[in-house]
């Protein structure tokens, strides 16, 4: 099973960009999206409908921000739709696809870049998600949860931790959280399984020159329950090609 999460940045862009000819070729299985910036009526080209996927779109109530979505090789036997918290779900930021006993989440935490009250909203979202993340734990299913989840874990995750470390995204509050997904929650970071090496980013700013530099952080990541864990195979953040500020990362599973 091969699966691709990407935050596109707006996926009529990433369309402008050559993403879909360049999805074509890869044989996904399942393919997560977040950070749609687009509403449901201008997604109705066929060119958002890959030939072979059933394609589940969630889409924000603002215009031109945030939504999810998932492509996927197989019919899901049941979508679920946001969180139940109608702020959230506003945001159009987790959507789910159940097969069988396996279930596959396209998820876009927020940022807390922007203002002191969009942190605010992260760390209140981050606090219930847990509530989630830890019920899911007790369920008899496997869960592999795709996104951008604004959060570099380690040091090794971004170029400049030194100087980022007051910053969102690297807050100790917020590496805190991660050890604890990574820690007692239970939950494996599917990349870091098959791949340890330093400067593996999957976003970089548009100023200056990071992306010529690979000054960048890896924020994006595969989640898997443990159980998983021995299926992973390989790991690949694809760079030849660009479609975002964010780059796809492809990873192979045993399923």
């Amino acid at each position: 099973m091969r699966i691709i999460t990407l935050n596109v940045n707006g996926i009529r862009s990433a369309a402008r960009k050559g993403f879909y000819d360049w999805l074509s070729r890869q044989d996904a299985d399942v393919v997560c999206l977040q950070e749609l910036k687009a509403q449901n009526h201008q997604l109705e080209d066929p060119i958002f409908h890959p030939q072979g996927y059933q394609c589940l779109y969630y889409c924000a109530e603002k215009k031109g921000y945030s939504g999810v979505a998932i492509y996927c090789r197989h019919t899901a036997g049941k979508v679920t739709y946001g969180l139940g918290w109608l702020d959230v779900d506003a945001e159009a930021r987790y959507v789910q696809a159940d097969f069988g006993r396996l279930s596959m989440v396209s998820l876009y935490l927020p940022s807390g870049s922007s203002s002191e009250a969009r942190q605010a909203v992260k760390f209140d979202f981050m606090d219930r998600f847990t509530d989630i993340l830890t019920a899911a734990r007790r369920r008899r299913r496997e869960y592999i949860i795709c996104g951008d989840w604004n959060i570099a874990h380690k040091q090794i995750d971004l170029k400049n931790w030194r100087a980022n470390q007051n910053n969102s995204g690297f807050l100790p509050e917020e590496r805190a959280w991660m050890d604890w997904l990574f820690g007692k929650a239970g939950y494996v970071d599917a990349f870091r399984v098959v791949n340890q090496q330093p400067e593996q980013y999957t976003w970089w700013s548009n100023r200056g020159q990071a992306w010529a530099k690979n000054v960048g952080w890896r924020i994006d990541y595969q989640v898997v329950t443990p159980g998983l864990k021995d299926t992973i195979q390989g790991a690949h953040i694809y760079k030849d090609e660009r479609f975002s500020d964010h780059a796809p990362l492809i990873m192979d599973y045993r399923i």
